[in-house]
């Protein structure tokens, strides 16, 4: 047996580079299936984040169907969502999807060289946006969300585009359905075809904070008498599925949990399928996803759970809720079910995230495909503790903590590891146990890092959703740092090394409001949230009244939280992270904040990606940031980390 050495923690050799996460950001999303045929999309980061959709083949292999340089990509919302439907023919299959570069919805059909254009050429370039689509109940047209941007501002309805191509040179051939509020998803005819059911909500509210389940009944092709079936000014009713022609299934978190709701055609007798404390679906930062889809027989399929997601099958006649053991902890928000089937994407801390197809007629499930090929060894792969750490005044802080782990080495006997705390963004988003790869590049390294959901996450109810409410920088800061204290006072951390990375809000907040953390990582830093409140994309423009207050009005509490007013000469070194085409945080955010830690002379480095958004997709991007960020924790933390060129830190 080889005798394990003893190396300071940080400085372990590891077999995982920054390469094979790079890699292992393939991303499956979005699965359709339709009796034995399977569809996805599939973001491919050595392709420059590409979007492609795949189609599983009869003999069982996965068959692209759009090559380069089609990129299956809506920018809805700008952090867009399904962007693709196939349609059944008589000669075969045809896709629909929105293409990347200009947002034109396409139609490729059986035996076609091109695509072809369905949509119009927008004015201004990718100025009409399509998403969330469906076929309509006659099967010519498509009905979506349109996201129109005009000089005048961003408009959105529901709208029917005909599948013959004549709204390609005509854009009067394209109808409008729905129209009137701010926001619209999930447009959903009846199964007769008589009615249209739909969400929408309106500034300053968002998705998760209050919006309503409308249905209209459809004559000559238009959307009339339309009505509230569920959901309301704070209420969060989503997901409309329809039961039969006189009835729908919502999910609605009205008791203070997203459950799942059956509610007659004019909203009468709305009846909890399952009332628990538990999420029956997930916040819908993107459009086209369904976290529950109905069975031949008249089951449900359902996610639930309190933070991760389990897939159960609900009876509405026993009103049992069986859970499938498959062995995946966690799945995305899009599940989509045809006769006895159910596909998904489902992930665990030791497996990869796979596309996994379930009979629920055997309870069997196939991986179809996975976002890794071939997993690191088991040994490299800590699994997650999960903790309820006591915050502030007593607040439950969830989190997952995932210890130092490398086969082949231990830290010294008399030293504590480094710990970094990862902050997701949102703030209504959540940590999940599915494997990430970027957290064992760290943790085989011997580093340890603290997964938190702090308040204002989602997984956990309402009311914890709710913490930030007017309190985003406090909340957030206060939780990240409750998790690294309590992780030190058990001993199991370095006091004097402990770094936060993640959010580019709530990394700089914390290294600007308290002395705790020794190094910041910022991903898109946003250091001046007024500034924020003005120049962010549509879909988060007022997002910010509800986290920290409306403008006017709260101008002070503004100025008091932002990094960018806190700057001081003792302020932790800082890195940030940004890409040069991000339109949720703009690029100045980071810039402007730069410039202040140099006239504090406060130890920085600013490294930005041109044709990178919001999220990093492209092989590159992430290998670069991920190389910085190690080397620059080496040179803040104290360690001598292994394999990276060193950061140039001022």
């Amino acid at each position: 047996m080889t005798a394990r050495a003893t190396l300071p923690y940080g400085s372990w050799p590891s077999p995982i580079s920054a390469a094979d996460v790079a890699r292992a950001r393939l991303r499956l999303s979005f699965p359709t299936v339709s009796g034995p045929r399977v569809w996805w999309q599939e973001t491919r980061p050595a392709e420059g984040g590409r979007t492609t959709v795949m189609h599983l083949a009869e003999d069982g292999r996965p068959v692209e169907l759009l090559p380069a340089p089609w990129n299956a990509c809506t920018r809805v919302h700008e952090y867009g969502g399904r962007s693709y439907l196939p349609i059944a023919s008589e000669s075969g299959h045809s896709l629909v999807f929105s293409h990347a570069d200009d947002q034109r919805l396409r139609l490729l059909g059986p035996g076609d060289a091109e695509p072809r254009p369905l949509t119009p050429e927008p004015a201004r370039p990718a100025g009409l946006r399509y998403a969330d689509y469906v076929l309509s109940p006659d099967e010519t047209e498509i009905w979506c969300v349109c996201e129109g941007h005009t000089p005048d501002g961003i408009r959105r309805a529901i709208v029917a585009v005909p599948l013959d191509g004549s709204a390609a040179e005509n854009p009067g051939a394209i109808r409008e359905l729905v129209t009137g509020p701010h926001f619209f998803a999930s447009p959903t005819p009846s199964p007769g075809g008589g009615h249209l059911a739909w969400v929408q909500w309106s500034h300053p509210r968002m998705p998760w904070d209050g919006t309503e389940v409308r249905v209209a009944a459809i004559e000559d092709g238009k959307a009339v008498t339309p009505r509230t079936v569920k959901g309301g000014l704070t209420e969060s009713a989503l997901a409309p599925v329809w039961a039969s022609d006189q009835a729908l299934y919502v999910v609605s978190d009205w008791p203070g949990w997203w459950n799942v709701y059956q509610v007659g055609l004019y909203g009468e007798s709305p009846q909890a399928l399952y009332p628990a404390e538990e999420e029956f679906a997930d916040a819908p930062w993107q459009l086209g996803g369904m976290p529950y889809a109905l069975l031949a027989d008249g089951r449900l399929a359902v996610l639930h759970g309190e933070g991760d997601q389990r897939l159960g099958l609900y009876d509405p006649d026993t009103l049992d809720l069986e859970d499938l053991d498959l062995g995946y902890d966690d799945w995305a928000m899009s599940l989509s079910a045809s006769g006895t089937t159910v596909v998904g994407i489902g992930g665990g801390p030791g497996i990869a995230t796979s596309l996994v197809r379930v009979d629920t007629a055997t309870g069997t499930a196939e991986v179809l495909r996975t976002e890794l090929d071939e997993l690191p060894d088991a040994a490299y792969l800590p699994p997650p503790r999960e903790d309820r750490l006591d915050g502030t005044f007593g607040r439950a802080v969830h989190a997952y903590v995932y210890e130092p782990a490398n086969p082949a080495v231990d830290g010294p006997p008399d030293e504590r590891p480094p710990y970094v705390v990862f902050v997701h963004d949102g703030p209504a988003r959540r940590a999940s146990r599915r494997l990430d790869l970027a957290r064992a590049y760290f943790t085989s390294r011997g580093i340890g890092v603290v997964d938190v959901n702090y308040g204002g996450s989602t997984g956990h109810g309402r009311t914890y959703r709710e913490r930030t409410r007017r309190q985003w920088g406090v909340v957030d800061v206060e939780d990240a740092v409750s998790a690294a204290r309590a992780l030190a006072d058990a001993g199991f951390a370095d006091p004097g090394r402990l770094a936060i990375r993640g959010s580019g809000w709530t990394a700089l907040a914390a290294a600007t409001a308290t002395d705790v953390f020794k190094a910041a990582t910022a991903y898109a830093g946003v250091g001046d949230p007024k500034d924020l409140a003005a120049t962010t994309h549509d879909f988060e423009s007022q997002y910010l009244f509800g986290l920290i207050g409306p403008l006017p009005g709260f101008e002070r509490a503004y100025d008091e939280r932002s990094p960018l007013q806190r700057v001081e000469s003792n302020a932790c070194p800082i890195l940030l992270l940004h890409g040069l085409d991000d339109p949720v945080v703009p690029a100045a955010q980071s810039e402007k904040f730069a410039e202040a830690l140099a006239d504090k002379k406060v130890r920085h480095a600013r490294l930005t990606f041109a044709d990178e958004s919001h999220v990093f997709q492209r092989e590159e991007t992430v290998r670069a940031a991920l190389e910085a960020e190690l080397s620059f924790y080496g040179q803040t933390l104290g360690f001598e980390p292994r394999d990276v060129p060193a950061l140039d830190l001022g």
